[in-house]
């Protein structure tokens, strides 16, 4: 009996031991998804589908401003067209892998409150105002970031751009 209760208490350490090391061994892993990949200027084309027009070519520039150790982010988009302009800013913050903030659209005089969760590079959010959802997703792999949003029945339903990182 003494030998079973000293076997049991051995697993039981060994047990919480090897999750506590699960837990720091995932916490760099944890660190690389702040907000620090992205930071600076991109800039890239991609297409803009107005909600009363046919889909068109546009060029972009997006700028990262990264703060308060890679967990905060002002974003500033700005995509043309020889038709549209847009012109997109957000604030952001994020606690663990999820993020939440606002953002603003001036030419359009939209605006609203930005959740979802920032995973491996990988954003995916939902921005939302009193009268359109948009759904977006921004991968970013080294000097590489692809920028897709949908929002069907919105003055654009659909942007997705092709980024690349500014030299300095």
């Amino acid at each position: 009996m003494l030998i079973r209760w000293s076997l049991l208490r051995t697993l039981r350490y060994a047990l919480r031991f090897t999750l506590l090391g699960m837990v720091f061994a995932a916490a760099p892993a944890f660190a690389e998804q702040a907000f620090d990949n992205v930071a600076g200027s991109w800039s890239g084309v991609g297409s803009m589908k107005p909600s009363d027009g046919p889909r068109e070519r546009v060029r972009c520039k997006v700028n990262y401003a990264v703060k308060s150790t890679g967990n905060s982010l002002k974003m500033d988009l700005l995509c043309a067209s020889d038709a549209y302009k847009m012109h997109l800013s957000a604030n952001i913050d994020q606690d663990g892998s999820t993020i939440s903030g606002n953002w603003f659209e001036d030419q359009y005089r939209q605006g609203g409150k930005i959740s979802g969760q920032n995973v491996n590079g990988v954003i995916e959010a939902k921005a939302e105002s009193d009268t359109i959802t948009a759904l977006l997703t921004v991968r970013t792999k080294g000097s590489r970031q692809s920028f897709v949003m949908e929002s069907p029945g919105a003055w654009v339903s659909q942007v997705s751009i092709d980024l690349s990182r500014d030299a300095h």
